[in-house]
């Protein structure tokens, strides 16, 4: 077991309702898109595939996907999805399990990284990616640039969302390299509202790269978003590329 933090049922029977946004067509569209691209003809494995929110329509795209997922619970929001014979999840941490087969693509999406507590255990996930990548395969990671920028002197607190029924904000421990998001979300039209935080381990995109050259990876692409705009020092987050050479 990794130091990742295990997700509960009431998360995740809330998971799909909360993100929305992340599950729009206009959003979803364009990372399937830029992921079957990469995978090609070949299969696809999801590293923390959750509910399945970019596992399955990649699946019915017609890209073969299996998924490894921490939590049962958020596992068995993606059953009642879809079966297991047309998109297998193994149960177990990203930076260890293995499932047979070679792929094609190895990609993890939405800061999932960052679950991951430790910087050997971030390591472990760049070289357990690569155990799975046939030679030419792509690894492929989405994450945001630590909003450090943000921080007078001081300061400690980043607010990232501040809406009618949610507010959102991170707290860091720069020298641990360490974030919690804080959550307090708006349960019902009685005020009430619901506090949830989350540990998290950020990494730079220069610190990626060097976890990639450990596992024997190499940088192929980084743009800014799924649409492929540049990447810029004022790009909120990165969709980075690494291929296993052939």
């Amino acid at each position: 077991m990794t130091s990742s933090e295990l997700w509960t049922r009431a998360t995740a029977d809330r998971y799909d309702a909360e993100e929305t946004e992340m599950s729009s067509a206009p959003v979803l569209l364009r990372t399937i898109a830029f992921l079957a691209e990469l995978a090609g003809d070949g299969p696809a494995l999801e590293f923390a595939i959750g509910t399945g929110r970019v596992g399955i329509p990649l699946r019915e795209h017609g890209v073969p996907v299996v998924g490894i997922e921490l939590s049962e619970h958020m596992a068995a929001v993606l059953r009642r999805k879809i079966d297991e014979d047309t998109l297998p999840v193994v149960i177990g941490d990203m930076a260890t399990t293995t499932v047979p087969g070679e792929f094609t693509l190895v990609y993890l999406v939405y800061n999932t990284i960052t679950n991951l507590l430790t910087q050997d255990e971030q390591v472990a996930c760049f070289h357990n990616a690569a155990r799975h990548l046939a030679p030419g395969g792509r690894f492929v990671i989405e994450l945001g640039v630590p909003p450090l920028r943000f921080l007078p002197p001081g300061q400690v607190a980043v607010p990232f969302d501040v809406s009618e029924r949610h507010l959102g904000f991170d707290t860091f421990d720069l020298v641990e390299q360490m974030l919690v998001s804080h959550h307090l979300t708006r349960d019902g039209d009685d005020g009430r509202y619901r506090r949830g935080a989350s540990r998290h381990r950020y990494a730079w995109p220069a610190e990626l790269d060097l976890m990639a050259r450990i596992a024997g990876l190499e940088r192929e692409r980084r743009v800014a978003d799924w649409d492929g705009a540049p990447f810029t020092q004022d790009s909120a987050k990165h969709i980075s590329v690494w291929r296993k050479p052939a």
